[in-house]
């Protein structure tokens, strides 16, 4: 129990988790790639279900790693570029035990002040997160009941996804690496 305890403290402390990062940065970078850990601030929490039938959380977060949101004017409005960062799905427990999945989406911080002032760009914000869940997680949600979850900021223990980022003039990777330490 000491044992287990000690390594839970370990996991839990920030000078532990900034030298892992660091350390896996350097082994990345050793394989020609340049890795940032995209550690997600909450934004706000999309309470859905996938199926019809089992309820699951979409975070909406920001990281400043994720492009910025850019607006091209054409006729009769604008349209938006949101780039985005998706982690892959995860199951969190809920107060009474049962296992829900719980996705990331990370944008810039940019698109959340953006959402916080406008009701039409929250709800182009969400769509688009509903969106990436759906194609990249190959999940079927409910849209039609997906409602924002007030008070809440973030479902879940926050977990920090990296984006890999060829280095210029490095060898590239092999198809099949497995030797990888992330996923």
């Amino acid at each position: 129990r000491a044992l287990l305890a000690e390594y839970a403290a370990e996991l839990a402390d920030p000078e532990q988790r900034r030298l892992y990062e660091e350390e896996v940065a350097a082994l990345e970078r050793e394989r020609g790639v340049e890795v940032r850990f995209v550690h997600p601030a909450a934004g706000y929490v999309l309470r859905t279900s996938q199926a019809g039938s089992r309820r699951c959380y979409v975070n909406v977060c920001s990281n400043p790693h994720v492009g910025a949101p850019r607006a091209r004017a054409e006729p009769g409005g604008q349209r938006w570029a949101l780039p985005y960062s998706l982690a892959p799905g995860r199951e969190e427990l809920s107060r009474g035990g049962r296992r829900l999945p719980v996705y990331d989406v990370v944008f810039h911080p940019a698109a959340l002040r953006l959402a916080a002032r406008s009701a039409r760009f929250r709800r182009l914000l969400s769509d688009t997160a509903l969106d990436a869940v759906e194609r990249h997680c190959s999940v079927q949600l409910d849209r039609a009941n997906a409602a924002v979850l007030r008070g809440t900021k973030y479902k879940g223990v926050p977990q920090a996804p990296v984006i890999r980022t060829p280095l210029p003039g490095a060898a590239a990777p092999p198809p099949d690496s497995s030797d990888c330490p992330l996923p």
